[in-house]
């Protein structure tokens, strides 16, 4: 089982403050570096270094545009969507640069293989960075659905506050080049931290107006608005002038936060620090903590879950397949056809959802939505699970992704069924023989 992290949003929350507070908290810098190469994105360095806000020592996390040669800082930029950004013509608010406070880890990306290049101008919607992210191949499978499920959330919210369809939106942030490593970085670090579960205090927003490309927009921004309003993020609107919970922070929590609430007591295991870049009054930091529930420790890791089950007898095979595809990225944890047969001897199929209790209701819809369906059997269950981590073994064909289980003095390693498959092609061998390879590494 993965950990669970507490996300004190005091200060908002923005991209690059939490891949910085991620990256204090123990996230490998050299593995995100790789992810992000991977992308095949030019035009952009980054630098991981400290910052002091108001006293408080924390991480740093900078994406550096080249062409511009100035740092992107997203409390001051990421609110304007749908905008034409030219760097020189238009900024959001002052740019706060703090050179003095940070240790060059620069990551240039300068390759002879063909990447896509990230001026600032440049617009993309889903249909380009979604490919962009599944080609990325130091980027684990875990870590490209959570990516793409932000962006995708975030797309939803930009399309209902400008009226277009998702798939439509062509906007500047989400398509630049900053948010793209910024999302894809908190995502690569989650996964490296095995943090699947994300729970946030109130957002603390600030208050007023601030200036765009096409005049002033209130605080809350129009995206962030109404990624909360959609996901239930709770805000609390402060006095502090400006804004300091951004579109991608809001839908880094309204995408992979599961909605849980913090126990009523917990002990810490680690605490990660990530500066903004504006300075306030108060200490501007995101505050991530590693927590256990206080509760006493049993041998068996338990949790609950929940099981919606229906019969369908007239459902072509091309709806069940759409319908599972829906439902697996909506969050559910498993999705199973079993062939039956129903009254009068017609075959069909039992269709059983399993899923966190929070996400039963949106599950419910799609299968409502997208099969013939007309009820559901649902039950909460207990279940008994393996601890499980993530790790890789080198084969002379490269690296294979391996999962670990354990359960008591009980043991399993599983080779990664995309990872081998991707070394498959790659190195034009079966995929048997890089399984046996894999597994042979193991033993």
């Amino acid at each position: 089982m993965g950990k669970t992290a507490y996300f004190e949003c005091y200060s908002g929350i923005s991209g690059d403050m939490t891949v910085a507070a991620l990256l204090d908290l123990g996230a490998n810098p050299e593995k995100l570096k790789k992810a992000l190469d991977s992308l095949r994105l030019d035009g952009y360095s980054i630098h991981i270094g400290r910052a002091n806000k108001n006293g408080v020592e924390a991480a740093d996390f900078d994406v550096v545009l080249e062409h511009s040669h100035e740092h992107h800082h997203h409390h001051e930029e990421e609110h304007c969507h749908e905008h034409h950004h030219h760097h020189g013509e238009e900024n959001c608010h002052e740019h706060h640069h703090h050179h003095g406070e940070e240790h060059d880890h620069g990551h240039a990306h300068s390759h002879s293989h063909e990447h896509i290049h990230g001026e600032g101008h440049v617009h993309r919607g889903l249909g380009e960075i979604l490919p962009m992210i599944d080609g990325a191949e130091a980027v684990s499978p875990h870590a490209k659905e959570m990516a793409k499920k932000v962006f995708t959330v975030l797309a939803k919210a930009e399309g209902k506050v400008h009226g277009k369809a998702p798939e439509e939106v062509h906007f500047h942030e989400v398509g630049a080049v900053d948010s793209i490593v910024d999302i894809v970085a908190a995502c690569v670090c989650l996964d490296d931290l095995d943090i699947d579960t994300i729970i946030a205090s109130p957002l603390f927003e600030g208050s007023g107006w601030v200036k765009c490309q096409h005049g002033l927009v209130p605080v809350p921004a129009p995206a962030t608005l109404e990624l909360a309003r959609e996901a239930g993020l709770s805000l609390k609107i402060t006095g502090v002038q400006g804004e300091m919970v951004t579109p991608t922070g809001a839908a880094i929590l309204a995408a992979l936060g599961g909605g849980e609430e913090l126990p009523s007591s917990f002990t810490v295991e680690k605490i990660g620090l990530g500066a903004g870049k504006k300075d306030f009054d108060h200490a501007n930091v995101l505050r991530v903590m590693l927590i256990e529930s206080g509760k006493k420790k049993t041998a068996e890791l338990t949790d609950s879950v929940a099981v919606l089950e229906t019969n369908i007898d007239d459902c072509t095979g091309e709806q069940m397949a759409y319908s599972r595809e829906q439902l697996m990225q909506a969050g559910a944890l498993d999705v199973s056809f079993l062939p039956i047969f129903m009254k009068k001897n017609r075959p069909a199929y039992a269709l059983t959802v399993i899923c966190r209790p929070e996400k039963q209701e949106d599950l419910a819809k799609i299968i409502f939505r997208e099969t013939t369906a007309v009820g559901l059997r649902r039950t909460i269950q207990e279940r008994w699970i393996m601890k499980r981590s993530f790790g890789a073994v080198s084969t002379e064909y490269g690296d294979v992704q391996v999962k670990f289980c354990e359960f008591g003095d009980i043991k399993k390693a599983y080779v990664e069924y995309e990872s081998a498959a991707r070394l498959a092609k790659e190195s034009g061998k079966p995929l048997d023989e890089i399984y046996r390879k894999a597994y042979r590494k193991l033993s």
